[in-house]
C-alpha cells in the first residue's frame, strides 16, 4: 500500500471478481485484497500447480471460502475462448474483470498459434477476455480494471509482431503496455452509458517474477533492480483494488491512475486508438459491441 492510502473498508460479499494472472504478484496480491473484502474470488492461471497453491493461501489467509482457480493461458486465443466459456457457464454475474496476465521475453517467441507472444498475452489477452465477456460485464455493470504501465511507448500499429522492426524486449513489452492504455480509452468509449466502466492503472516498479522469466541479462538486471528497490506487490495492487470497489468511482471510466490518483496520458488520439481496436478485432476474430 502507498504511503498516503487508507484502508477501503468495502464490504464485497455477493460480489465476484475475477483476476487473471492471480497466481502471484500483483494478480495473487489484488485476489487476497478482494477476498478479504469478501468476495467471491476466481484466480485464472496458467499453472495449475502455482494457482492452486495461491487458492489455498489466499482462502486460508482470508477465511474466505468462496476463493476458486479456473485454468487459462492468455498467450493463447483457444485457451481465452475455453475459459471464457466456462466462465459464461458458471457465473451469472461479474461484478470486477482484472487484466492483469502479462509476460516479458528479451528474445522474440511465437506462441503455438503464430503470434509474437508479448503482443499475444498482454494486449491480445485482455482484449479477448473482455470482449468474450462483454455482455456479461454490462449486464453485471461491472469495473474493469487494466493493469498498464508507466513504460509505455514505441507502438507501431503497422508491426505489433517485429516481422519487420529488429526486437527489443523492452519496446516490445513497453508497446504492448502503451497499447493496454490506448485500448482501455476505445473500451471506456464503448461502455458509455452502460453503467460498466473501463480504467487503466501504472502498478509502480513492483517486485515480482515477471522480468525473470524474460530471459538474458537485461531481465536479470531488472529483476536485481526489482528486488532492491521495488515496492510491494500488495502496494502495486493497492491502486487496482480501489478502482475496483471504492464507491466514489461507480461512474468514474476512461483515467489513467497512479497511487490513487489520476494521471495524464499522453497516449490519447482517437483515431490511433480506434485502429487498435480493430486491430485487436482483426487478429482475434471477435468483435465487441
Amino acid at each position: 500500500m502507498t504511503a498516503t492510502a487508507t484502508p477501503l473498508a468495502v464490504e464485497l460479499r455477493g460480489k465476484t471478481c475475477l483476476v487473471t494472472g492471480g497466481s502471484s504478484g500483483i494478480g495473487k496480491a489484488a485476489a487476497l485484497s478482494l477476498a478479504q473484502r469478501g468476495a467471491h474470488v476466481v484466480l485464472a492461471c496458467r499453472d495449475e500447480r502455482r494457482g492452486a497453491q495461491a487458492r489455498t493461501e489466499i482462502a486460508a489467509a482470508t477465511g474466505n471460502a468462496h476463493v476458486d482457480m479456473m485454468l487459462a493461458d492468455f498467450s493463447l486465443q483457444t485457451s481465452i475462448r475455453d475459459f471464457a466459456g466456462r466462465v459464461l457457464d458458471r457465473f451469472r454475474t461479474l461484478d470486477v474483470l482484472v487484466n492483469n496476465a502479462g509476460t516479458w521475453s528479451q528474445k522474440r517467441r511465437e506462441t503455438a498459434e503464430g503470434i509474437e507472444e508479448v503482443w499475444a498475452t498482454n494486449v491480445l489477452g485482455y482484449a479477448l477476455t473482455t470482449a468474450l465477456l462483454m455482455d456479461l460485464l454490462v449486464r453485471s455493470r461491472a469495473r474493469v480494471v487494466n493493469v498498464a504501465s508507466m513504460l509505455a511507448r514505441d507502438l507501431d500499429l503497422e508491426d505489433v509482431e517485429f516481422r519487420r522492426r529488429p526486437y527489443s524486449g523492452v519496446r516490445a513489452y513497453a508497446q504492448s503496455k502503451q497499447a493496454n492504455r490506448m485500448w482501455t480509452w476505445a473500451l471506456a468509449r464503448r461502455l458509455d452509458g452502460t453503467g460498466a466502466t473501463a480504467n487503466a492503472m501504472h502498478p509502480g516498479g513492483v517486485s515480482t517474477g515477471l522480468f525473470r522469466k524474460g530471459g538474458g541479462p537485461l531481465s536479470l538486471m531488472a529483476a536485481a533492480w526489482a528486488r532492491v528497490f521495488g515496492r510491494s506487490a500488495s502496494a502495486g495492487a493497492d491502486t487496482v483494488v480501489w478502482l475496483a470497489t471504492d464507491p466514489k468511482l461507480t461512474n468514474v471510466s476512461g483515467k489513467f491512475w497512479i497511487d490513487r490518483k489520476q494521471a495524464r496520458c499522453r497516449f490519447q488520439e482517437v483515431e490511433s486508438e480506434e485502429k487498435l481496436w480493430s486491430l485487436c478485432e482483426q487478429m482475434t476474430g471477435v468483435s465487441a459491441r
